[in-house]
Formats: C-alpha cells, sequence, structure tokens
C-alpha cells in the first residue's frame, strides 16, 4: 500500500525507515566548501572570523587584513577543486566500506556546493565553476552507492551576525545575497547544550527566509533525488514546524513517485518520534534504541572541514565505534574534510582505508544484521548524547558487542581476549544452550575453535594468529 503524505504529524509517523538503509551500517558525511580554504580552527571560521575577541577574529586580521578590505567571500577564488575528482572519492568511500554517502549541499555559510537556481551565489558559477553535488551523486551511482545530502541553512539566518557590530564587508549592500540576513539572534555566541535546543530564539526566521528554506532543500529534492536527507540543529525552533511538515509530506511523496526508500534525519526534537531518524552528532547511546537511529562524527576532534594540524582519531577508534553503534540498532555517519583544491587528506583517507580492511574480514557481522535482545557487555561506558565522545574511554577485550542474523550471533570482542574468552551473557541457562550451538569461529580464521558453556559464561578458545587488528568477531552459529 503507498501511503500519501500529508503535512501533519499525524500522517507523517506512518514514515518507516527503508531496509536498505538498516542494512547498510556506514556512510561517508563530506564537509567542503570555502570554510576549507582558511583551514583554521573549524567549519564556523565564518562566523567566528566576525566575531570580536575570538581566535579567528584574531587570526583572519592577522593572515588576511582588516575585514572591509578582506573578508569571507574573498577566499572564494582559493576555492579552486583543481584536483577534485568524485570518481577517486567514491572509489576510497568503497574501500572504506561505506554504502552511502552524503555531501553538505549548503553550510551554515550560505554558499551551496551545487547548481542552485535561487542564488547566482554557488559553486556552479563561483568558485570551483562546479555542481559538486550532481558530480558526486554520479559517482555514487555509477558505483553502487545510495547518494544523500545535508542542508544546514536554518542557521544562516544569524550565522554572519557578527559583521554588523564593526565595519565589515557583511554590512556591503553588494553581498546581501550571499552573507544573508546574518540576523543578531539571542541566546548568543556561546551556544551552550541547553541553547542548542532552545525552540524559542529571538528575533524569530521571517516568512521570506523560512520560504527561501523551504525552497532550496525541496530544489535539493526535486534536482538530485537523494536517498538521504540530513538537517543540522536549529530546524527544531518552533516557527520552522509547518515548514518541516510540508518538506517532510513532500519529500516522503516524491520517493514514493520515485519508487526509492528514503531516510530524513534531524537532530533533537525537531521531528516527533517516528517521522523522521535520529541523529546524534558526536555522541552514541548506552543501550538499544529501538527505533533506528544513527551517530555523525569525523575521522578527527577538531574539525568537520579541513583544518591544518587536526587531531584524528585511531582506526581502533572508528572500528568501535561502528561496531558499538550497531550493537544498539544504529549506523555510522563518519565524516572527512577534503583540502580546497578537492584532495582528501592522507591522515583521513588512511584511516577510511583501516576501517575498510577491518570490514573486509569483518563485514558479515556488520552488514545486513540486527541488534540483539541486549547490545553487549563489559564495564566500559560511553559518552551517551550530543557531544560527548571526547568523554569516551577506551574499550577492552571484555567489552563485547552483539549482532544478529537469522541463526547466527556475532559477539564482536573490542580488544584481543589473549588464549581464550569469556561471554558471560551465553552463561548456562541464557537465552542459548550448549545444545543449541551448532558451530562457534572466528571471522577470517580458518582454525577451529574449541568451546564450553559453564554457569559463569560461554568460554571460547581464540585462534594462534590473529586474523585482523583492532576487534575479534565470533561467528556462534544456531541449529
Amino acid at each position: 500500500m503507498v501511503v500519501r503524505f500529508e503535512p501533519t504529524w499525524e500522517s507523517l509517523i506512518q514514515y518507516s525507515v527503508p531496509q536498505w538503509f538498516e542494512d547498510a551500517k556506514l556512510g561517508i558525511f563530506i564537509h567542503w566548501g570555502i570554510y576549507s580554504v582558511p583551514a583554521f580552527s573549524n567549519e564556523w571560521y565564518p562566523r567566528n572570523m566576525y566575531q570580536q575577541g575570538s581566535p579567528e577574529f584574531k587570526h583572519h586580521v592577522e593572515t588576511w587584513g582588516e575585514h572591509t578590505r578582506f573578508g569571507y567571500k574573498d577566499f572564494l577564488p582559493m576555492f579552486t577543486a583543481e584536483k577534485f575528482d568524485p570518481d577517486a572519492w567514491i572509489d576510497l568511500f568503497k574501500k572504506a566500506g561505506a554504502h552511502y554517502v552524503v555531501p553538505v549541499a549548503e553550510h551554515h555559510d550560505g554558499f551551496p556546493m551545487y547548481d542552485t537556481a535561487l542564488s547566482d551565489w554557488n559553486a556552479a558559477k563561483m568558485g570551483p565553476k562546479r555542481d559538486v553535488v550532481a558530480q558526486l551523486a554520479a559517482a555514487a551511482r555509477r558505483n553502487g552507492l545510495v547518494f544523500g545530502v545535508s542542508s544546514h541553512r536554518a542557521e544562516h539566518w544569524w550565522f554572519l551576525d557578527g559583521g554588523r557590530k564593526f565595519p565589515s564587508d557583511v554590512q556591503d549592500p553588494r553581498y546581501a545575497a550571499f552573507y544573508g540576513p546574518a540576523v543578531e539572534a539571542s541566546p548568543q555566541a556561546s551556544f551552550s547544550s541547553a541553547e542548542w535546543i532552545s525552540k524559542d530564539w529571538h528575533p524569530r526566521p521571517n516568512a521570506k527566509f523560512l520560504e527561501d528554506w523551504l525552497a532550496r532543500c525541496s530544489e535539493l529534492v526535486d534536482k538530485y533525488q537523494p536517498q538521504v536527507f540530513w538537517f543540522d540543529w536549529w530546524i527544531e525552533q518552533a516557527v520552522f514546524e509547518p515548514y518541516l511538515q510540508r518538506f517532510a509530506a513532500h519529500y516522503y511523496n516524491r520517493a514514493s513517485e520515485w519508487n526509492k526508500g528514503v531516510v530524513l534525519q534531524h537532530k533533537f526534537e525537531a521531528f516527533p518520534k517516528g517521522a523522521a531518524l535520529y541523529d546524534i552528532e558526536r555522541g552514541k547511546l548506552n543501550d538499544i534504541r529501538e527505533d533506528y537511529w544513527q551517530t555523525d562524527t569525523s575521522v578527527s576532534y577538531k574539525s568537520w572541514c579541513y583544518v591544518e594540524n587536526d587531531e584524528f582519531k585511531s582506526v581502533t577508534t572508528l572500528v568501535h565505534d561502528l561496531v558499538d553503534i550497531v550493537s544498539k540498532n544504529g549506523n555510522l555517519l563518519l565524516n572527512v574534510g577534503p583540502k580546497p583544491d578537492g584532495t582528501i587528506p592522507d591522515e583521513a583517507a588512511n584511516r577510511l582505508l583501516g576501517l575498510g580492511e577491518w570490514l573486509t574480514t569483518n563485514g558479515e557481522a556488520i552488514y545486513g544484521t540486527r541488534h540483539w535482545h541486549t547490545f553487549g557487555e563489559g564495564t566500559t561506558i560511553v559518552g551517551e548524547g550530543h557531544m560527548r565522545e571526547r568523554e569516551d574511554k577506551a574499550f577492552t577485550a571484555q567489552d563485547i558487542r552483539f549482532t544478529s542474523r537469522d541463526r547466527t550471533l556475532y559477539a564482536v570482542c573490542l580488544g584481543w581476549p589473549g588464549e581464550s574468552t569469556l561471554i558471560k551473557s551465553l552463561a548456562s541457562g541464557s537465552r542459548i544452550s550448549a545444545e543449541q550451538i551448532a558451530s562457534i569461529e572466528m571471522l577470517g580464521s580458518s582454525e577451529a575453535l574449541s568451546w564450553s558453556q559453564g554457569e559463569d559464561g560461554l568460554h571460547i578458545t581464540t585462534p594462534a594468529q590473529r586474523p585482523c587488528d583492532h576487534a575479534y568477531s565470533f561467528k556462534i552459529t544456531l541449529k
């Protein structure tokens, strides 16, 4: 039965997450834009360079000059993308084991990375002079990856408001179409967690801005047919609610016309439960969430976009994040930040390749699986919720995560257990008895393993040789 969605929450909660997304487990996020040129601090450079007293403001004046002489727009000629090869990017993402790709179509800075009819300030006409979104969409589909986009346009209402408070090019009417409303909004620039989820900032976006926001989002849907549409925060503002309803109904109905399952993603409480997919930024959950969800994070800690002297995560951290998230009924959307010339930094590429190498051996325990009745065991607690990943402690071999498929249970040890491992969740009297077990093996190893079940758990010997690094997957096949 085909559901025709209406722009009401009662109608939109009929949405269901498509199977392809629950099977995919891993996607690649791409933050690439003008903000990659200064390569300083993070992707909020365009805002903070206009915030007097900030490190970005000081750096900008010292490096590029006063804001009336050199503003954010003046980075555009340096955003050349001369080495951008969409097929090479997609090839790397496939080797990483990703099944979908989500480039940022428009960030808070208000510069669309696609050929939009709604602004002359876009990547097809300026900077790269290429429709980056279209070229990535074509490359992804040629190579069997699902294509999506993200929109961060909502925050553009206030993003460049600092430029109103001192002499700068933000006040020049020649650039009003780019720099946008730049309305001084409250709460101000501290952006604590409590302020993030505020639903009533002032002044609220006006109808002109909201209609333009809706038109831009709808244009992305109609022009590129993305199967993932990712929203950043701030759309949870109360004034956005009827526009979110209109957009979601349009997107879901268009997907029915395309005969494709789509995923609309949001943070905080922008959508009611069931109407779209819940996403957590740089954080995880401490238990299974029955409604499917996603974490978005990056291969590095400091920034989403390319910056100099970034701090990159280890491959082990990325593997453990993926396993932990999947065991709790979620996906991982993992970000990379290309350089302004269109190349992906070696540090990022090497980590993607390391993750892909692990998945080549252990992908059976990840792709197409579902959560078990418990996510796992062990004493290591993750930082639950948005922006908590810095609190995470390293997992140990006693931290085990479960996934399942049909008559198979996978127990993934987040460290090498030594000569044997003990899975306490599979003790005598648990959901799985010794009589139900047909075989136990470790993915990537052909060595026969001995095992026994006792009151303290399931004891399994390990192979003499480790089949991989980072994490180790026992495949427990039931009769």
